[in-house]
Order: C-alpha cells, then sequence, then structure tokens
C-alpha cells in the first residue's frame, strides 16, 4: 500500500529530550531525515584514497553484509532473509551522496511513493542542496553520472528457498525536451526509502567540512548511532570508510577526520586501547556546531536566561569560521549585550 503524507509525518518525529513534547523532523535545505541503515554502512564513502588512483578505487565494487541493518525491512519479515548483502562501486560524499539526499527529499515532497517520482530537474538539483541556477550541461552530466553509479546498487536477499536481487536505484530517466527527471526504485523496498527507523541529518557539519570527505562520512555513522553509544572500535569506523590504503595510513585518516569534527565542534571523544585494539568513546554529539560557551557566556550573564534566535547562531558559526576562539565569541556576545 502507498503511504501518504501523514504516515511519512508519523515517521518524522522525535521526542524533545527537555520537555518530553513530540516535535515533527521536516526535510528543509538544511536537514534531512535519512534511513539509518544507509548511513551506518559504507555505502557513502570518501573518494579519497593515496595508496589507489581516484579512478580505479571508484570503480572497484565491494560487498559488505547489511544483515544487521535492514533485517527490519517488510520484505525481510515476509520472506524471511537470512542473509542480506549490498554489492557497489565507491560512492562519494561530494555528488552521490548529494543525489541520494535529493530522492529522499524528493519522495518527501511527493507524499506517497509507489515506486516512481517525477520532478522538474531544477525542483530536483535543490533537493540535492545544489544552486537550481547550475541547471546547465556539466551538472546534468555529473548528476546522471551519479544516478548511474546509484543505479548500480545491487542488493541482494537469501534464505534456504531463493534469493531476491533487486537494486537501490531500478531506473533512472532524464528527459531533455522536458528539462525533467524520473526515478524508479522497488516498492519493496517502501520502508526504506520512507525514512523507517530513521535519523535526523543536519546538514550543516557537511557544509562546514568542505573537500573533508573522510570527515563527513564519519559525520553520518556518528549522528547515526543511539544515545550514548557503546564505544566505536577504530576497525569499525575503518569499515565505515571503506578504505583500500595501509592498515596504519586508514588510522592516520579516521583519526584525522575525527579532530576535524572536534574541529567544527561537532564532536567530543576519547581514545582508548583494550588490548591491542583502540576504542573511540563519544561523550558528546553538537549537531548545531554552537559552542557551548559561547552560549553560557559567563556567571552573570548565563543568570538570565538567553535566547539565540537564528541570526544569533549564524553570527556565532561566522565568527567561528573566522577563527574566533569559542572564549573570544563569548567576550563579543557579552560587549553586544553591554551596548
Amino acid at each position: 500500500m502507498t503511504k501518504k503524507v501523514n504516515d511519512l509525518d508519523s515517521m518524522t518525529d522525535e521526542v524533545n529530550k527537555k520537555t518530553g513534547e513530540l516535535v515533527h523532523l521536516n526535510p528543509t535545505a538544511n536537514a534531512t531525515v535519512q534511513p539509518v541503515a544507509l548511513m551506518r554502512l559504507g555505502l557513502f564513502v570518501p573518494n579519497t584514497d593515496h595508496a589507489k588512483s581516484k579512478s580505479s578505487v571508484s570503480t572497484v565494487k565491494s560487498t559488505v553484509d547489511a544483515f544487521e541493518d535492514l533485517y527490519h525491512l517488510e520484505v525481510v519479515k515476509r520472506e524471511g532473509y537470512k542473509d542480506i548483502s549490498i554489492r557497489s562501486e565507491r560512492l562519494d560524499m561530494a555528488t552521490d551522496f548529494r543525489v541520494w539526499l535529493g530522492i529522499i527529499r524528493s519522495i518527501y515532497d511527493n507524499g506517497s511513493f509507489a515506486g516512481k517520482l517525477k520532478l522538474p530537474f531544477t525542483k530536483f538539483l535543490q533537493n540535492c542542496g545544489f544552486d537550481s541556477k547550475r541547471s546547465n550541461k556539466d551538472m546534468k552530466k555529473r548528476i546522471d553520472e551519479s544516478l548511474m553509479r546509484l543505479r548500480g546498487v545491487t542488493i541482494q536477499f537469501r534464505n534456504e528457498t531463493g534469493s531476491l536481487t533487486t537494486g537501490l536505484v531500478n531506473s533512472a530517466h532524464y528527459s531533455l525536451t522536458k528539462n525533467e527527471v524520473e526515478i524508479e526504485g522497488d516498492p519493496r523496498l517502501t520502508d526504506l526509502y520512507q525514512m523507517d527507523y530513521k535519523v535526523y541529518l543536519r546538514l550543516k557539519a557537511i557544509d562546514h567540512l568542505p573537500r573533508k570527505e573522510s570527515a563527513q562520512a564519519l559525520y553520518t555513522f556518528i549522528e547515526s548511532l543511539p544515545k550514548n553509544p557503546a564505544p566505536v572500535s577504530m576497525k569499525r569506523l575503518r569499515e565505515r570508510l571503506r578504505l583500500k590504503s595501509r592498515i596504519a595510513y586508514q588510522n592516520h585518516i579516521v583519526r584525522k577526520a575525527l579532530a576535524e569534527l572536534k574541529e567544527i565542534n561537532y564532536l567530543e571523544y576519547s581514545e582508548f586501547k583494550r588490548g591491542r585494539s583502540v576504542y573511540f568513546n563519544i561523550t558528546k554529539r553538537n549537531p548545531s556546531l554552537v559552542p557551548d560557551k559561547a552560549l553560557k557566556m559567563n556567571d552573570t550573564y548565563a543568570a538570565e536566561p538567553q535566547i539565540l534566535d537564528e541570526a544569533m547562531i549564524s553570527k556565532i558559526s561566522k565568527l567561528k569560521d573566522s577563527g574566533f576562539t569559542e572564549e573570544e565569541i563569548a567576550k563579543i556576545l557579552i560587549t553586544l549585550d553591554s551596548k
């Protein structure tokens, strides 16, 4: 059965941790609601690995075990599949992830999904997070090639009596005459497309990490973890990035990516060892990227309730981007308030 807007809405609700109030999570230009499974699996990964050229890395296909992340799908429960695998070439964060965001956002905007959606190309660009004014030949080629890579993602379900082989995107058609895009998925995967088992993914962190695809990919993984997550192993983070270089260099990339997430004020963590294995304890995630100290100010300033509007949050973000420390930002805001 095709799910309507209200059903989609119910899949994008969460409880406000402070008030206990049910809050509707509406996908916007600044945030998306994504299936948790596709954020945790190594599907969208950095397209940089110094061990090989970009072209040779991106065309190599690999297979990942996806049962733990996709066992809840209706088709799995109905058919009793015990083995699920996803085979694909590397899908990058810069284009492929954005195009996938566009597909999910377009499904949400459409209000229902019966396996197919059709919309103007400029609107699809907007849903991907690209400027609609960039609807030129180069962008169309970039989107077209990305849709081809997404079409190449193969999902296979198996049990003792048989198997089902399908794709993340079954077909994608772009019409030059109508300037519209038509995308078809497998209706048997409707509950995957329609954001069941969701994560509300703010795009601010990704926007603050231009050309840092390893950090972007780890952000999508870390943000999909449950509240107070168990320590995450270095091995699991390496698997998420699906790098092909030496282990020592992969560890360097993971540590650098985590440091970059800390730099933008998203992440606080500690590293420790259990035997010979390295783990990371995630102590805090801050998808708004607003510095705590800028919110707290000093003791006297923080004594009064503070309300930060979007303009103030934007100013704080710009100060942070300009290189000001959290202490300096707090002092600036105190000075502005006293005036």
